[in-house]
């Protein structure tokens, strides 16, 4: 008997996590046998719950704050993605148990933003997992310049030295540059029980789109200033269901069926 492909997400808080309704919307359509759940994983206890994966027959999970960088140390293996980004937000188990950690953020922000940022600056705010992921989706884009406004100037510079793309830090709520094609929120801030994100968007050029990842709340206070500033906009369901189509593909060896994504946002925000 075959038993059900069966993956998850771990985070610490994870209870909103909306990865589930995705992982299941997907399964359903394409009639396949499995499941997705979460699992609220304390930091304490992130060792031993990775450890535990291959025996209780997961084939992997996504993984999201506080775990993108900590999961590192513990992994048997790191795809191309992950080493370049130098962040997890997948975790694959293999046939012989081998946890191999993934990056599939990139292309989740690469994906609806790529024509913003193809000859653009972008310009970044935040320095931990999700901003790395942004700068390296700003590379592979072909973005001309990148700019990291973050409280840690340390973090902003390495993940800028990385990428190799010309462009320099910004202080903690400075000015933006007036030549920014995308303006990318890595943080937190906005997300539900957290302070709003305050950026002064005056200086961005009529034609920049703002991309915000957070996703709950989907309509943050920074998508609503730009709108107000008449820009365009993306939200953090675009990011949340790119990324996740490619976690799908790993854990059930499928393609994740996305002519049904307007059904799927619309039960997302249900």
């Amino acid at each position: 008997m075959i038993e059900p492909a069966v993956a998850g997400v771990i985070g610490w808080p994870i209870n909103h996590s909306k990865s589930p309704r995705i992982h299941r919307f997907w399964l359903d359509r394409l009639g396949m046998d499995g499941d997705f759940c979460r699992f609220p994983v304390a930091p304490a206890l992130l060792p031993q719950f990775l450890a535990a994966m291959p025996a209780i027959g997961l084939r992997g999970v996504n993984v999201t704050v506080p775990h993108k960088l900590d999961c590192i140390a513990q992994l048997d293996a790191l795809a191309p993605s992950a080493r370049s980004v130098g962040a997890v937000n997948t975790i694959v188990v293999g046939n012989d148990g081998q946890l191999t950690g993934h990056n599939t953020d990139v292309l989740g922000i690469a994906g609806p933003a790529h024509a913003a940022i193809a000859g653009r600056t972008m310009v970044v705010i935040g320095s931990g997992g999700a901003a790395r992921a942004a700068a390296f989706a700003a590379r592979s884009s072909g973005a001309v310049a990148l700019w990291i406004q973050a409280r840690n100037q340390t973090d902003a510079g390495a993940i800028l030295a990385q990428t190799g793309l010309p462009g320099g830090l910004l202080p903690w709520g400075g000015r933006l540059p007036a030549h920014t094609g995308l303006l990318f929120n890595a943080t937190q801030l906005g997300m539900t029980g957290q302070p709003p994100l305050l950026a002064d968007l005056s200086t961005l050029p009529d034609d920049a789109v703002v991309f915000d990842a957070v996703y709950a709340p989907l309509d943050t206070a920074l998508l609503a200033a730009a709108r107000h500033r008449g820009l365009a906009t993306i939200d953090g369901l675009a990011m949340l269901i790119g990324q996740a189509a490619e976690a799908f593909r790993l854990f059930y060896g499928a393609q994740a069926p996305r002519q049904h994504d307007d059904e799927l946002r619309e039960r997302l925000l249900r």
